[in-house]
């Protein structure tokens, strides 16, 4: 179920799916920052998972790579 660290994801659905079964989807990245969406759209990203205000894509990232908005990754729209 959680292999710390050293898991890894071939998609965002998987790293959302992760989030949500660990509870950390709604809580805070440690620093916020800008990103941009795939539609264009910039805005803050602020927890785990977010969904772009303008086209609602949903994002995820784990807690071990929040350090990083490379690490972010797209679910799909309304996942």
């Amino acid at each position: 179920m959680h292999e710390g660290c050293s898991g890894s994801f071939e998609n965002g659905k998987e790293v959302v799916n992760k989030i949500r079964m660990m509870g950390f989807n709604m809580q805070y990245v440690p620093m916020p920052f800008d990103y941009k969406c795939t539609c264009g759209e910039e805005f803050m990203y602020e927890t785990f998972e977010m969904n772009c205000p303008a086209c609602g894509m949903t994002y995820g990232v784990t807690p071990c790579h929040a350090f990083d908005p490379a690490n972010v990754m797209a679910a799909g729209r309304g996942y």
